[in-house]
């Protein structure tokens, strides 16, 4: 056994916030990241001074292929006013500033720093759908570049693989779809804010208008079942099971624990953080579980000294509807195999047993991949503080959230439990 995990300061969360995610083709990264720090200011108690940030960690994949920049952090040091602060910008694919916020821990408990920004920013949009799965592959590894695998082929392989060896089927992928567009709908920020059922009715609507004939769904499934309206993008997986190309960035504010009462009566605490590495598919001993989240897993619970069945609500990375029920399983919410038929059964969903994805997830909520990490905080911010609005969690009981970001084709995790101590 290795030496107990632990940070030999605590470290507090006392402000978060985010832009709106979506396309957004008048904005660049730094009208986006000070919408979001605009935000995070908003949650602060009282005005909060860029003045007193002492650091900043911003996460970021490729903004040098998809808008031609580098140097994102001495351009946003300069923006947010903070210069001559130093800013660190750390890359892990889409768990770039899932790492930020864990960098950002370590310097705060090493006490270095009291007060320091965690950030994320992607800004995707600006390049068409080839160029951007160009860019993303970059996170792949060489033999699986040399394939020829994008990411939705990645993931389709493993969904075949998981579909082969437990017996599970799109039906099943389909109820992590409709849960995740259910919660978007509630969610303001959310790129695709719309419940399947209301894009049923819009289709059909807008039919009638048009003097076609009129399809008749009977139901979610059925829809996401035709093949027209969501066509195959790597079997097994279509469309409706693919989170969308999006631009948006997420800001967070952490600071020593003895420090959080001057910036929020209601702070929360770091109770735990992991890393951890993957090989790639070719490697890989199994193709229906991610090595990297089992140890970033394992990491921040003993860290917290808690188990999976302790915590309450989980933000995953559910970059395709496959990857949260592999998720749902790596961290031991359910044994391997079961995460399909507990998504099926409800048991995710926000009046579940373990709500997941309350903001509708990469898949709904967007994923402007370096600002992931970061957001999926955002949202454990507002559910553990009671204020997330239509999509709160029932319960005044909150303590306990996880957050868990996925970096390439499972080469890199971090997850994050905060806890709410009052």
């Amino acid at each position: 056994m290795g030496k107990q995990p632990r940070l030999s300061r605590g470290v507090a969360l006392v402000a978060a916030g985010m832009s709106d995610f979506g396309v957004w083709p008048g904005k660049d990264s730094k009208d986006l990241f000070l919408e979001a720090f605009a935000d995070l200011r908003d949650s602060a108690d009282g005005e909060l001074d860029p003045g007193e940030i002492q650091a900043a960690y911003i996460g970021n994949f490729t903004n040098d292929v998809f808008v031609g920049q580098s140097h994102w952090g001495a351009i946003l040091a300069d923006a947010l006013g903070i210069v001559p602060a130093p800013v660190t910008r750390t890359e892990g694919a889409c768990a770039s500033s899932g790492i930020a916020f864990r960098e950002a821990c370590f310097a705060i408990a090493s006490g270095f720093y009291d007060v320091v920004l965690v950030g994320g920013v992607e800004d995707m949009s600006k390049r068409s759908t080839a160029e951007v799965a160009e860019g993303l592959a970059l996170a792949a590894t060489p033999d699986e570049r040399r394939a020829g695998l994008t990411f939705p082929g990645v993931f389709g392989a493993i969904a075949s693989a998981y579909f082969d060896r437990y017996g599970a089927s799109r039906e099943h992928l389909a109820a992590v779809t409709i849960k995740s567009h259910l919660n978007a709908a509630d969610n303001p920020r959310a790129q695709l804010g719309r419940s399947i059922r209301e894009m049923m009715d819009s289709k059909a609507r807008r039919a009638r208008q048009q003097g076609r004939t009129v399809p008749e769904w009977k139901d979610e499934r059925e829809f996401l079942g035709d093949d027209v309206v969501n066509p195959v993008v790597a079997e097994p997986l279509h469309l409706f099971d693919c989170c969308p190309i999006s631009d948006g960035a997420a800001c967070l504010l952490l600071v020593a624990e003895e420090r959080a009462s001057q910036f929020n009566a209601l702070p929360l605490f770091v109770a735990g953080i992991g890393q951890g590495s993957g090989r790639g598919l070719q490697a890989a001993e199994e193709l229906t579980s991610f090595e990297a989240t089992r140890a970033a897993a394992a990491e921040a619970y003993a860290m917290a000294g808690v188990n999976a069945s302790d915590i309450q609500l989980a933000e995953v990375h559910d970059c395709f509807s496959i990857a949260e029920i592999l998720h749902l399983e790596d961290l031991g919410f359910f044994a391997a195999g079961q995460g399909a038929a507990a998504s099926l059964e409800g048991r995710t969903q926000r009046d579940g047993e373990i709500p997941v994805n309350t903001s509708g997830g990469l898949k709904c909520k967007g994923h402007p991949v370096g600002a992931t990490g970061a957001a999926q905080i955002v949202e454990l911010w507002l559910q553990l503080r009671q204020q997330a609005g239509a999509r709160q969690v029932g319960g005044n009981d909150l303590r306990l959230g996880l957050a868990h970001n996925l970096g390439g084709t499972g080469g890199t995790s971090t997850v994050t439990i905060l806890e709410r101590r009052d």
